[in-house]
C-alpha cells in the first residue's frame, strides 16, 4: 500500500510539472459575474456522484503541491437558482488546487430541479458530506475538512457545518454569505425575490421552515470565517455583521470578487485558508 501511495506522488508531481499554472488577471473590485464566468480554468481531475440523481455529485480537483493540505469542499452560490450551477466557480476550484488544496465541487439540486428548494438543496449538501470517504479512492485525505460557500453556497455550507459537528472541520468559511434568510428575503433585488422561490413562500407564509434556515438561530461552530465586502449589492455586508465575532469585512469588495482569483478578495480568502 505504501508503495501504491509513493507511486501516486510521484505520478502526480510529474503532472504537476508538466502542467503550466494559469496565471490569472489581477483585478481591483467589483468585477462582474460575467468575466468571473469566461476565466480560463483546468479540467476537473474527476467527477464523483454522491447520489442518485444527475445533479448529485461533485468534481474534483487533486491539490498540485507535495505537502498536504486540508481538502476544500466548495459549495457554490447563485441564489438557490437551477439557472446558476457548478461550472461558474471552475476558475476558483483550479486557482485553490493551484495553491496546494484539493477541491471537491459540489452540485445539488436548487430551485426549479425536481427536489431542489428548501430544504432539498441542504439535504444535498449533507448526503455528500457523509459521503467524503469515497475521494480515499483517489488519495484525499479527509481528516482536515475547510467547508467554504459563496453567496447562497455559504447559506448552505454554514448549515450543513452546524448539522455535521462530528466532522473534523479544519475551517468554515463563508463568502459573502447569507445568513439571515427572512431578512433577505424582503428585500428587493433578483437574489433576494428568489428567497420566495426557494423557501416556498414568503416569511409569515412559511415561518417554522425559515426558522429552520435561519442561521440566526443556529449556533456557529469557532472555526467559522465569515468574509464579506463593504460594496456588495447582492447581498448586504449586515448578512455577515450580524455574528460580529466571525466576520470580517473587505472594503471595496463586491460580490462576485470571491471567486475571482485575480482579486484582493480572493487573496485575503488564500491568506485566511493558510491561518492556523
Amino acid at each position: 500500500m505504501k508503495n501504491i501511495t509513493l507511486m501516486l506522488l510521484i505520478c502526480s508531481s510529474i503532472g504537476w510539472a508538466s502542467q503550466t499554472n494559469i496565471q490569472y488577471p489581477q483585478v481591483t473590485s467589483q468585477v462582474s459575474y460575467q468575466s468571473v464566468t469566461q476565466l480560463p480554468f483546468r479540467k476537473p481531475d474527476a467527477r464523483i456522484s454522491y447520489g442518485s440523481d444527475q445533479l448529485q455529485f461533485g468534481l474534483l480537483w487533486y491539490g498540485r503541491s507535495n505537502e498536504p493540505k486540508p481538502l476544500v469542499v466548495l459549495i457554490h452560490g447563485g441564489c438557490w437558482l437551477n439557472a446558476f450551477g457548478v461550472d461558474h466557480s471552475q476558475a476558483m476550484a483550479t486557482a485553490l488546487s493551484q495553491a496546494g488544496y484539493p477541491v471537491w465541487s459540489l452540485e445539488y439540486r436548487r430551485t426549479g430541479d425536481p427536489g431542489g428548494g428548501w430544504p432539498g438543496s441542504l439535504n444535498d449538501i449533507i448526503l455528500a458530506l457523509n459521503q467524503l470517504s469515497v475521494l480515499h479512492g483517489h488519495d484525499i485525505q479527509t481528516d482536515q475538512v475547510v467547508l467554504l460557500g459563496h453567496s447562497a453556497g455559504g447559506h448552505l455550507a454554514l448549515l450543513a457545518a452546524n448539522e455535521m459537528p462530528a466532522i473534523n472541520w479544519h475551517k468554515i468559511i463563508g463568502l459573502a454569505a447569507i445568513t439571515d434568510v427572512s431578512r433577505y428575503a424582503l428585500g428587493s433585488n433578483s437574489c433576494q425575490q428568489a428567497t420566495a422561490k426557494f423557501m416556498a413562500g414568503l416569511p409569515h407564509e412559511q415561518a417554522e421552515a425559515y426558522q429552520q434556515a435561519n442561521l440566526l438561530y443556529r449556533k456557529l461552530s469557532n472555526q467559522v470565517v465569515l468574509l464579506h465586502g463593504d460594496a456588495d449589492q447582492i447581498v448586504p455586508e449586515l448578512q455577515s455583521k450580524l455574528f460580529a465575532t466571525a466576520n470580517e469585512v473587505l472594503a471595496g469588495a463586491g460580490h462576485f470578487d470571491w471567486i475571482h482569483p485575480g482579486s484582493p478578495a480572493f487573496e485575503l480568502l488564500l491568506n485566511r485558508l493558510a491561518d492556523e
